[in-house]
């Protein structure tokens, strides 16, 4: 039986977690990655939101599965996703570059860096295909339309599924050594300080974003900065080496 006052601790301290995860670099990026290229806040903010409830949803199951089987995710699991946060980040990086220099991509629909790194794969098994005697005359493509709700939802789960931080692997350490119910309000207070951030950024991320509209120079800058962000802190995380990253809490 834990002690009520200790059982408080540990839930605050873990909606604080929770809190501080989502301030991370890859969920700045990721948020503002999909409010940056609709047209209209309201839709940015849904579009925003969606996403982070996929990312919450992945973050329960996975949590879940701690408690129930009292295990931990492995240490190299984190170095791993680490490095494939640093890919889709350079990928996003560049792709924004691209859109600067050529503002008429925009047109195509929003694309995410999951989104990028999926069709790029797909683009890859396409010319082999081709190569060995395929027939299809274009190459596959998801999301090929931009964003819709189902879409926006899943590009939150794989994010989720790719980017266990530290702050998130601590959560799941933390859950499968309470076990039982107390495991599960810890994962819950996690979730929702998780949500009330990036609520917080997708309401901010929207209403930069949409500021911007009407002032072609200021969207442009906007967009150089978003592609320089992700294609530096994509360099740092695909070599491993995000602890040199500042504290985005103090």
């Amino acid at each position: 039986m834990i002690d009520p006052v200790n059982l408080k601790l540990a839930l605050a301290s873990a909606a604080v977690l929770g809190f501080r995860h989502g301030l991370d670099y890859d969920h700045i990026a990721a948020i503002t990655d999909i409010t940056s290229v609709q047209s209209r806040p309201r839709d940015a903010m849904r579009y925003g939101l969606l996403y982070v409830a996929g990312h919450a949803t992945m973050v329960a199951i996975l949590g879940t599965a701690a408690i129930a089987f009292r295990m931990a995710l492995p240490p190299a699991s984190d170095r791993l996703a680490e490095r494939l946060v640093g890919i889709t980040l350079l990928l996003l990086g560049l792709y924004v570059l691209l859109t600067f220099f050529r503002p008429g991509m925009h047109s195509h629909g929003p694309r995410t860096r999951i989104t990028l790194l999926i069709n790029g794969a797909l683009w890859v098994y396409w010319r082999l295909s081709r190569i060995f005697g395929g027939t299809r005359a274009e190459a596959p493509q998801v999301f090929k339309d931009g964003y819709g709700t189902a879409s926006a939802f899943v590009v939150g789960v794989i994010h989720g599924v790719g980017a266990e931080t530290f702050t998130q692997v601590s959560l799941f350490l933390a859950a499968a050594s309470l076990g039982g119910l107390a495991g599960l309000l810890g994962l819950v207070a996690f979730i929702l300080g998780l949500l009330v951030m990036n609520t917080l950024m997708c309401a901010a991320a929207a209403g930069l974003f949409s500021a911007t509209i009407t002032h072609p120079n200021a969207l442009r800058a906007l967009t150089l900065a978003t592609s320089c962000y992700s294609i530096v802190v994509g360099a740092i995380f695909l070599w491993g080496s995000a602890g040199i990253l500042p504290s985005l809490t103090g």
